[in-house]
């Protein structure tokens, strides 16, 4: 199993007040991996928070599309990360056929560019993704099928079950180009309320984890109504086996 890693959008008021003291309680919680999001923007924090706490960022979000990519590239490639997601494509680019084409198009270029850089380039969904239906499909694999074998996929399963979904099955049928996952869990509200530690809402965490056996596992919550680092604390121990 893949060593944890825990997406630092979930403690963003945090991160953006002091990133070191961030850092330091997410490393002291257990974590040696995070996925920074802004990569451009938080360069600085980051260069000088991952070493000094002993954290390393395989992968980060960063918005690609419209975006200065040789810049976002090359600070990742500084900062060690070796798979840049594009976390946000919005809904009504998902409805079409040609649009969807548009989007792993450039996101196919986008990771030729980054391969010279040494990076990898990968693509995040939300639910509307997997809501919006083509030809009886998800939007989400009719996208899947056009992208160069280069570009991966980071499964965000909650969004994937929330948008209708059975994400076990599509984690299966997405197979090897999914190389990480989004694990979140909670009652499926798309305005991200209602959310919880793994295992103690409606995902099939436990079968998601089956159906991805490689891939890595990010902690994530868009939002929490309680203390962030006690949840993800939680979600941390329920992926390492203390909380089953």
């Amino acid at each position: 199993m893949s060593v944890p890693s825990v997406q630092l959008y979930s403690v963003r008021d945090a991160f953006a007040a002091d990133p070191a003291d961030t850092l330091r309680r997410l490393a002291a919680i257990g974590f040696t991996q995070v996925e920074p999001y802004g990569v451009l923007e938080n360069a600085e924090a980051l260069r000088a928070g991952l070493p000094a706490n002993g954290l390393t960022a395989p992968t980060a979000h960063a918005q690609l599309l419209g975006a200065d990519q040789p810049a976002v590239f090359a600070a990742a490639a500084e900062l060690g990360i070796g798979l840049v997601i594009d976390p946000f494509v919005p809904p009504e680019r998902w409805q079409e056929p040609a649009d969807i084409a548009a989007t792993a198009d450039a996101l196919n270029a986008a990771a030729k560019l980054a391969a010279e850089h040494g990076v990898g380039v990968g693509y995040h969904n939300h639910w509307w993704e997997l809501e919006s239906r083509i030809g009886g499909r998800s939007a989400l694999e009719v996208f899947a099928e056009q992208l160069d074998p280069a570009v991966a996929l980071e499964v965000d399963t909650y969004w994937a079950t929330a948008g209708g979904e059975d994400a076990p099955a599509l984690l299966r049928r997405l197979g090897d180009r999914v190389r990480a996952i989004h694990v979140k869990d909670g009652g499926l509200a798309t305005d991200a309320t209602g959310q919880v530690p793994a295992g103690q809402g409606r995902v099939p965490v436990a079968e998601v984890l089956a159906a991805a056996p490689d891939a890595l596992r990010v902690v994530e919550f868009d939002a929490f109504d309680g203390d962030l680092f006690e949840a993800i604390a939680a979600s941390l121990a329920f992926l390492t086996g203390a909380g089953r």
